[in-house]
């Protein structure tokens, strides 16, 4: 008898439910981690934007050595000799008004960190939603498994029946090469099955990150399968009001907004207050103190009775002494204070094209927003209408499941008693194999469905 390679479970395998999974992929998750970064970007952005308000204060400090012919910093005077030389200064600007761009940059890096947040919202009620359908199929996919295998074993134990038949030859040759090729189809749908669940594990695997296989709890029952009382226009008008990526693609426009004032600013002067303090060393520098007088030669003469006397003067000695560091750079401490002002004249229509470009991206943002009720909208309707479509199919497989059980338990009885041909017990056989799993399907094709109004209505946190 041909084997089945089947999809092996490991018993002592946790089994996740599906909060479970949705809780650990809010936390593993690499796309839900990437928004997470840009919305701590954004807080930063906004940190600095209001940083920016705040004057601007920087210390300066040089050290160095001077080799061949220089200017003396402390004279100004040109002298041929190594000296070493040092300065230290501190300023400070504080912007007075510049058309309120940094006011207008504050309000727009709070909006942009606003819309964020929403965006880690939208992006965590998408990746909710694509977990429970993830789930979902999975579970599907345990459920057609579980169907296919149990019409393959019904089909081996018809074989063995038949088997029997055959051996006594009291049975149909047909008929019995007739159950092994069904057998052998029955066995292709069981290894199909098997590929369609382990994809669906793996799908459900990739949106947690994890690398092990994925085993769902099917033991619980996670839904009540009944009508959906909402309409596509009520499930649209909640979506308004609780979806995320409605309440960012706002945020976005008064950001944009923004952006124009922003830009309008480089219409406009910018007043500035700036001051500094400033000192410097030098080597070089010297104090001449004077230690006394002597009675030298002027080199001019006088001539008295015919003879040529030396002119004689008092000349002061003095005695030069090095100024300390500390010294210097208090004596030569200087402070400056002052307004600037910086009118813009002409800058090749720079400024003018920098508003255009903004007012075209409060339009592009308009439009974002447009598509954004368009999309939304239009899926909700087509999935409300596929939603009900779905579920009447299900109540009609459901009696057409009931009708098919009742067909087939005759024939099985007719075709074991030799009353009824093969043909007739097969053809009922996959009626309601075929039956069973249309209705599975049907029956998580409505769930994914109404997992999805329930995504637009603001339910998948």
């Amino acid at each position: 008898m041909m084997g089945i390679v089947g999809y092996t479970q490991n018993l002592n395998q946790k089994r996740y439910s599906l909060e479970e999974c949705i809780s650990i992929a809010l936390e593993n998750n690499l796309d839900l981690k990437s928004t997470n970064l840009r919305e701590h970007s954004a807080k930063i952005n906004h940190q600095q934007a209001k940083a920016n308000i705040l004057p601007s204060i920087n210390g300066s400090f040089n050290l160095g050595v001077n080799d061949g012919r220089s200017i003396d910093p402390f004279t100004n005077d040109f002298i041929n000799q190594e000296l070493t030389f040092s300065n230290m200064g501190l300023s400070l600007d504080i912007t007075v008004f510049n058309g309120f761009r940094l006011l207008n940059s504050v309000k727009q890096s709070r909006l942009n960190r606003e819309a964020a947040d929403m965006e880690v919202e939208a992006a965590q009620q998408d990746l909710v939603l694509n977990v429970t359908l993830a789930y979902l199929q999975v579970l599907n996919n345990q459920a057609v498994l579980n169907l296919t295998k149990q019409r393959f074993e019904t089909t081996k134990k018809q074989l063995k029946i038949q088997e029997s038949f055959y051996k006594n030859e009291s049975g149909s040759p047909a008929d019995y090469a007739d159950i092994l090729g069904q057998m052998a189809g029955d066995e292709t749908s069981v290894l199909v099955s098997e590929s369609n669940l382990n994809n669906s594990k793996l799908s459900l695997a990739r949106l947690l990150n994890l690398e092990e296989n994925i085993e769902v709890n099917t033991e619980v029952p996670l839904f009540d399968l009944k009508e959906y009382g909402l309409t596509a226009e009520e499930v649209y008008n909640e979506a308004l009001q609780n979806l995320a990526t409605f309440k960012s693609r706002e945020l976005r426009i008064k950001a944009a907004e923004k952006g124009v004032s922003i830009a309008k600013s480089q219409f406009t002067p910018e007043i500035s207050v700036f001051g500094g303090l400033n000192t410097n060393y030098s080597s070089a520098a010297q104090l001449f103190n004077s230690i006394g007088t002597s009675i030298v030669e002027t080199g001019d003469f006088v001539t008295v009775s015919g003879q040529d006397l030396p002119v004689m003067t008092e000349q002061t000695n003095f005695e030069g002494e090095t100024i300390g560091y500390e010294d210097q750079l208090d004596n030569n401490l200087n402070t400056v204070i002052g307004v600037a002002v910086n009118v813009p004249i002409f800058n090749g229509f720079r400024a003018k094209n920098n508003v255009a470009l903004q007012k075209i991206q409060v339009k592009e943002s308009i439009l974002e927003l447009e598509r954004t009720h368009q999309n939304i909208k239009n899926a909700i309707a087509q999935v409300h209408f596929d939603m009900e479509a779905v579920y009447n199919r299900y109540l009609s497989l459901e009696k057409q499941v009931k009708a098919y059980e009742e067909s087939y338990r005759i024939n099985e009885i007719r075709f074991n008693n030799g009353v009824s041909n093969f043909l007739n017990y097969v053809t009922s056989k996959n009626n309601l194999d075929n039956a069973k799993i249309n209705m599975a399907n049907a029956k998580y094709e409505y769930l994914l469905r109404v997992k999805v109004l329930d995504y637009y209505r603001g339910l998948a946190n």
